[in-house]
This record gives C-alpha cells, sequence and structure tokens, in this order.
C-alpha cells in the first residue's frame, strides 16, 4: 500500500487527476513547460500561466499573454514585453533557471474590485465520516499581480458572499454545489493512488461563463486563509479534523489579508467574530506550549 501522504509535483497529481472523465473536464490544458507546448498553447488560448512542477504558495508563478506583435511575461508585479516569442521564451529560460516547469491554460477569472479572485476548497479524511469538505474561502489579487495566494497579499473573503456579490444567487449556489463535488471526486481518485492521503486544498478558479477550472492541488494545503474569516467555524472544523490525523497548523498568517465583510447584510455580528478568531488561535497557541 502506498502511504505517501503528500505528492509534490504537480504534473503526477495532474495525470492522476485526468483518469477520471469528470475531473479532466474541469483542468485547464497543462503541459510540461517546453518552447513546443509554450507556443502551442499561447497559440490556442493567447494566455496561459507557468509554475513549478514543485512549488507552492505561488512562488514562481508567472503569466504570459500574447497579442499581435507582442509578448508579456508578468512575474510578481514587474511586466516584460518581448517583440518576438523566440525573445520572450529565452527571457522565460533565464527566469526559471532550469527548473521543471509547467504551462497551463490561463483561464480568465471573475474579478472582484477589477482584481482576479479564486476559490480555496479545503478537503479532509474524517476518521469515522471519510471525505469531507471542511472549508471554502474566496481569495482576491493584490493590486497589479496575477497570483491570488494570501502568501502574495491577497484578500480573503466568505466565498459564498463574494460568488453571490459576483454571480448572483442562482449561481453561486451552483457553483458551491460543484465546488464540493470537484473536492470530494478529487479526494478520492487521489486517495485511491495514495491511500495514507488525508488532506488536500483544491485552488478553484471560475471564469466568465461560470465554469469551474481546478487549477491545482495541494496536498500539504496551508489553512491560512481560513484565518483571516469573519467567521471562525471553518478554522475549527479544520483544526480539529488535522488533529484527528495527528497534524497541527502554524496559524500565525502575516501576509494575507481579510477582504472583510462585503455585504450591508452583516454588520455588527463581524467584530465578534473577529474577536473569536483571534481568540481561537490564542487558545491554539496555548494548546501547543502545554
Amino acid at each position: 500500500m502506498n502511504k505517501q501522504t503528500a505528492v509534490s509535483s504537480k504534473w503526477i497529481k495532474t495525470r492522476v487527476m485526468e483518469g477520471s472523465a469528470f475531473l479532466a473536464a474541469h483542468i485547464p490544458t497543462t503541459r510540461l513547460l517546453n518552447r513546443r507546448t509554450l507556443s502551442e498553447l499561447l497559440n490556442r488560448y493567447g494566455m496561459v500561466y507557468v509554475k513549478p512542477v514543485k512549488g507552492s504558495l505561488g512562488v514562481g508563478v508567472m503569466r504570459i499573454d500574447q497579442s499581435t506583435g507582442s509578448w508579456v511575461i508578468q512575474s510578481g508585479m514587474n511586466r516584460t514585453s518581448f517583440s518576438t516569442f523566440e525573445k520572450a521564451y529565452q527571457g522565460l529560460r533565464k527566469r526559471i533557471n532550469g527548473k521543471a516547469y509547467l504551462v497551463q491554460r490561463g483561464i480568465h477569472m471573475l474579478r472582484y474590485k477589477m482584481k482576479p479572485l479564486d476559490f480555496r476548497v479545503m478537503v479532509q479524511k474524517g476518521n469515522r465520516v471519510g471525505w469531507e469538505v471542511t472549508g471554502i474561502a474566496a481569495r482576491v489579487a493584490h493590486p497589479g499581480k496575477a497570483v491570488t495566494n494570501g502568501s502574495q497579499g491577497g484578500s480573503i473573503y466568505a466565498a459564498k458572499m463574494l460568488l453571490r456579490r459576483t454571480s448572483g444567487n442562482a449561481q453561486a449556489a451552483k457553483l458551491s454545489r460543484l465546488f464540493k463535488r470537484l473536492g470530494l471526486s478529487t479526494a478520492k481518485r487521489l486517495g485511491a493512488t495514495y491511500p495514507g492521503m488525508r488532506e488536500l486544498g483544491l485552488d478553484i478558479a471560475v471564469d466568465g461563463e461560470h465554469r469551474a477550472w481546478i487549477l491545482e492541488v495541494n496536498t500539504k494545503p496551508d489553512p491560512c486563509p481560513f484565518t483571516k474569516l469573519d467567521d471562525p467555524a471553518m478554522l475549527r472544523k479544520i483544526v480539529r479534523y488535522a488533529k484527528g490525523y495527528g497534524r497541527s497548523y502554524n496559524l500565525r498568517c502575516g501576509k494575507a489579508k481579510s477582504g472583510g465583510i462585503i455585504t450591508h447584510e452583516i454588520s455588527l455580528f463581524s467584530r465578534n467574530h473577529r474577536a473569536s478568531v483571534t481568540y481561537y488561535r490564542s487558545y491554539l497557541d496555548i494548546r501547543r506550549k502545554t
């Protein structure tokens, strides 16, 4: 039996997931990066993301846009323009410095306040109940950046509220159900190959036609986005499940920001929720020291 609890290679995880027809329909075209695959995907989609085969927290991820007579590489907040594909490719090679990379179809994500957003879906395996979606949070990119990761300065919002704001109530409910189905299907698929796995974090984007795309799956997910939500219920559940399979988290998460409340329907109670999250972090710190 394969006892691995985590898989670092994004390529291996993608190939395993593509064995499911349902999941494959929600995975953007992904290839190992080379001159041919980069040219092919840029010609087909006009925009791609390149990312390290092994890596996390959005480190090393770049966006490449192709338009008539121009190729633009964005890394962090820096944008560099090239006049030919070959110059762009050579510029990219210098940036990746020999590391193995993937190239993935770029998804034109939903936006909030003109900034791209995606969703982190946390899936954990309970000792008695099996796989369960224990949390969903929305992540909005830092102004000027192409990635939404909280570790890259992104802001965290309650997923349901942001979905309602960007997509309407009916579409928000439909997408919430789909996120859960994608999370559970991914967990079952990867869990069948790696029975030792106990937790996953899916990064899911939604395009302008409200189609959901799995950008990548983390097998050792960072719970930090959930520390920034006003309601600590998801964080409590995530920590409780993790304790059941022997994992503890560092919940001192400085770079991610709380996006706050985005509807007028939720008012003064948010202050109490923030106090609850602060108290809960302090409580966990004390428990770890005793």
